[in-house]
């Protein structure tokens, strides 16, 4: 009965969508770079709380998307309800090897 649906399913599709299909459910992890620092360990010790860590990006500038370590994409920090989210501005063309 499985195969019967899945022929249904997968009735006029290209072997293109197919293979694409295989990777719909593969879970990715989504990593939002605003910015980085670095400083001693010793000015590390002393921060405590309501200390403000400057980072290397200016107001406005974009951030770095990245999926499973590798940048994809830049954006710009939103505000959605009371959450933050990202808003890509520019997609970044992988290179070829």
């Amino acid at each position: 009965m499985a195969d019967a649906a899945e022929a249904t399913a997968t009735e006029g599709m290209t072997p293109e969508n197919l293979s694409l299909e295989t990777v719909y459910d593969i879970p990715v992890q989504i990593t939002v770079v605003l910015g980085r620092t670095s400083m001693q360990v010793n000015q590390l010790l002393k921060l405590g709380r309501g200390a403000v860590i400057e980072l290397d990006k200016k107001v406005g500038e974009a951030i770095d998307i990245f999926v499973n370590n590798r940048l994809v994409a830049r954006g710009e920090v939103v505000v959605v309800e009371d959450r933050i989210g990202v808003t890509m501005t520019e997609i970044i063309k992988a290179e070829k090897h």
